[in-house]
């Protein structure tokens, strides 16, 4: 993911939590909602509460690989917000990802 592709500040945070739209998976409640910019911009959260902190910087770290395979899947001109859940502990890479592919693909004909 890239810099640009990144968003950091609390205020952003915050707003898109608060007033944007959002589904849940067992893994994952990601929260999305249109913006100005032209391109597709990702936020990862994780609770402290989830394990110490070399368990959830793996988790954001497989975070950001399945968001780049499923790249494509995500609608361009929008803002996402990626929480991680504590089911995420429970589940494989390759569940994590047919799942979240699956939820995508059919929250993408309710215009995600």
């Amino acid at each position: 993911m890239k810099k640009s592709e990144t968003i950091k500040s609390k205020q952003e945070f915050s707003d898109l939590i608060n007033n944007s739209k959002f589904f849940k998976t067992n893994d994952y409640v990601i929260y999305y909602k249109e913006n100005k910019l032209g391109k597709k911009r990702f936020g990862i959260a994780i609770s402290k509460k989830i394990g110490n902190a070399v368990l959830r910087n793996k988790l954001k770290r497989q975070t950001r690989e399945i968001i780049e395979k499923l790249k494509s899947l995500f609608k361009n001109d929008t803002d996402y917000i990626i929480m991680i859940r504590k089911g995420c502990l429970e589940t494989s890479f390759n569940d994590k990802l047919k799942t979240l592919e699956k939820k995508l693909k059919g929250e993408k004909s309710n215009e995600i």
